[in-house]
């Protein structure tokens, strides 16, 4: 979503601690929903983009609020934005789907924010509160 809805104003990549290998079915099917491009989506380590030097890393996953991030991180702002894994749903297909719906529209919701920031007129110590803030915000 952000690669594609971020104008080129934000350059973006996916990847975990601990990747599953695949990306979960009901995620590219709530991205096609949407109109987003799913073919180049993959699951992937975030060891993959050592190389880079992000300046913003943001979370989503709960659980990974309180995993060490990797030493290449550490001069990226770091941003945690906690959802539940819709993976983890238990119960009937449709809720797992809701779920998974409901954790895309969210992130939809947060990206839609960011996309408004004035990233080149905010100082690192303001783009990193900003950027705090948006969970707690308002839809």
């Amino acid at each position: 979503m952000t690669r594609q809805r971020g104008e080129q104003r934000v350059l973006a990549y996916s990847a975990g601690s601990q990747p599953s290998g695949e990306v979960h079915p009901d995620t590219l099917q709530q991205l096609e929903q949407r109109g987003i491009e799913t073919l180049d989506l993959r699951s992937e380590s975030w060891d993959a983009y050592a190389e880079l030097a992000p300046d913003v890393v943001v979370t989503v996953c709960d659980n990974a609020a309180g995993e060490q991030c990797p030493l290449w991180l550490g001069k990226s702002i770091k941003v945690h934005w906690g959802l539940p894994d819709p993976s983890r749903i238990e119960g009937s297909e449709q809720a797992q789907a809701e779920a998974f719906a409901t954790v895309i529209q969210t992130i939809d919701g947060w990206l839609t924010k960011v996309l408004q920031l004035d990233f080149e007129n905010l100082s690192r110590d303001d783009l990193a509160a900003a950027l705090q803030q948006i969970p707690n915000e308002g839809s």
